[in-house]
């Protein structure tokens, strides 16, 4: 009876625990449904495929014939994230180009609905990012937009999102913006971008853009960066009033040294220029106990002829030199010079002191005339229709993740949006890889040396002049690392010695093989894993 009664309570609480995470979720779908009502584009990922018919589409273009894209669950070490999936970047060294068209097209145009422009998604780097971009593309309203033609020159609005290769790592934030004098578009780039977050994680990045020609930008759902169309694009979204005249030379007569020698100055009749830098110092004497004699070296008298030296061949032997141990308790040995001193005579060659150019004129400059491409644009912000979302980069890392759009009007709705789909994705993936890490207080001179490294980075990232230092130091803490492997490996093999038993038994010929086989197994499998990046979502 005790039985029955217990296994019914374990039953009833496994039901209770499916039915409450069956509700959870059912609660988390019907919020997020909410939430894309007030989207122009959401995209979970969670009932898409990719494919050349409607949704998601591939390009045809014979650059992007080898792109490998999937859409794919993930997983993690920490805990559940449900149906979660995410549009996968497979291979590295590739040029992808896949696009979405929004239900209909989104623009700001000061009204009340419309007066914030977000674009939110999600990248999570499963190798990280070694050298290309992991961008979006806000692709124009154009009535012929085919997205399997898309490639590098399909006309976009906005591109938004991370980018590294070499010293180069940014998150762009870049628009193209229309000269209404000539109709040509030009790219405004963000001139201080924030940089990529470089981990394996999901990372958030949303960008608002405001009718008052404001914008901001944050990763995570923190702020990284901020400011107003006016002052912080290169170029400048609105042109120069005036600018150099393209017609306009320099004059030939134009003088542009302001120093010249003094053309009146002319050399003292007591200069001599052939008195030497250095003469002998007449005051010196030679100290009493040298030994003028004595050589400064001598044979080296240990040293002997080697047994296969042939004279005819090698020339004549002569034996190493050693310094002279009668030198060692005077003052020196052999021909005493007299030392020299400077010449308080000296003045070197001779030259014309510098004066002020009386004919100088100026640094020259084309003069100023009006700009005929001048304009001056009072809504920035306001930028032409977008209709469709596209992903056309290049990169040399794998696995490069996608998830998550949501392009809106509202940023209080794209927060709850990551809130909901984002945020406990991240705290699991956050859980996983924090276990993962070594630990420094494991050993703690180790730690200290890693902390010492660490700071030294940031100095020098803040001051070139510290790198100097900071070689030597790399240099020390790098040998304190190989003495402490070492001082472990050592350890541990005397610790093996010492307490690992004798054995008792013989192994027979049959195991021994099948010990090699295994080992020999074990070792192909490290080299599939070596070969093979580890698939950091997995973990």
């Amino acid at each position: 009876m005790k039985v029955k009664s217990l296994v019914s309570i374990i039953i009833s609480s496994v039901l209770v625990q499916a039915f409450a995470e069956e509700n959870d979720q059912s609660q988390r779908q019907s919020a997020l449904g909410e939430l894309a009502k007030h989207g122009v584009f959401v995209e979970t990922f969670e009932q898409t495929q990719v494919s050349n018919a409607e949704g998601w589409v591939k390009s045809a273009h014979e650059k992007y014939a080898s792109q490998d894209v999937e859409v794919e669950r993930y997983f993690v070490a920490a805990g559940d994230v449900g149906n979660d999936s995410g549009l996968v970047f497979r291979q590295p060294a590739k040029h992808y180009g896949v696009g979405a068209k929004l239900k209909e097209k989104i623009l700001l145009d000061g009204s009340d609905k419309k007066k914030e422009l977000v674009v939110q998604y999600e990248v999570k780097l499963q190798e990280g990012l070694s050298c290309g971009g992991a961008y979006i593309k806000l692709l124009r309203a154009e009535d012929d937009l085919d997205l399997k033609k898309l490639d590098q020159d399909t006309p976009y609005v906005i591109m938004f999102g991370p980018d590294k290769c070499g010293y180069s790592d940014k998150v762009h934030f870049i628009f193209k913006h229309k000269n209404p004098v000539t109709g040509v578009y030009e790219e405004k780039h963000l001139k201080n971008p924030p940089q990529v977050k470089n981990d394996k994680l999901s990372h958030l990045y949303t960008l608002v853009i405001r009718d008052d020609n404001t914008f901001e930008i944050f990763i995570d759902q923190e702020s990284v960066a901020k400011g107003d169309f006016d002052g912080s694009f290169d170029p400048p979204v609105n042109p120069p009033k005036e600018i150099d005249d393209p017609e306009d030379t320099k004059p030939d007569d134009w003088v542009d040294e302001a120093k010249i020698p003094d053309p009146d100055a002319s050399k003292p009749d007591d200069w001599d220029e052939d008195a030497p830098m250095q003469i002998p110092d007449e005051d010196a004497v030679k100290p009493e106990d040298w030994l003028d004699d004595e050589p400064e070296t001598i044979d080296d008298p240990s040293s002997e002829l080697p047994e296969d030296w042939d004279t005819e061949e090698d020339g004549d032997w002569i034996p190493p030199q050693i310094p002279n141990p009668k030198c060692e308790k005077v003052s020196g040995c052999g021909e005493w010079k007299r030392p020299t001193k400077s010449n308080p005579e000296f003045k070197g060659k001779w030259k014309a002191p510098i004066i002020d150019n009386p004919a100088y004129r100026g640094e020259w400059a084309p003069r100023k005339i009006t700009n005929p491409a001048f304009f001056v644009d009072e809504n920035p912000a306001r930028m032409d229709p977008i209709s469709a979302v596209g992903l056309e980069i290049w990169t040399m890392s794998e696995g490069i993740t996608f998830d998550n759009f949501y392009i809106a009007h509202n940023v209080d709705k794209a927060f709850e949006f990551g809130k909901l789909t984002w945020a406990p994705k991240f705290k699991l993936e956050s859980a996983a890889a924090k276990e993962s890490e070594p630990k420094l207080e494991d050993n703690y001179y180790l730690g200290r040396a890693l902390e010492v490294l660490f700071h030294l980075i940031g100095l020098v990232s803040s001051d070139p002049l510290y790198a100097v230092i900071g070689a030597g130091l790399i240099s020390l803490l790098s040998a304190l690392g190989l003495s402490f492997c070492f001082r472990r490996i050592y350890s541990k093999k005397a610790n093996t010695k010492k307490d690992d038993p004798k054995p008792t038994e013989v192994t027979k010929p049959e195991e021994k093989t099948d010990d090699k086989a295994s080992t020999s197994e074990e070792h192909k499998m490290k080299l599939r894993q070596r070969k093979k990046a580890p698939q950091t979502k997995d973990d």
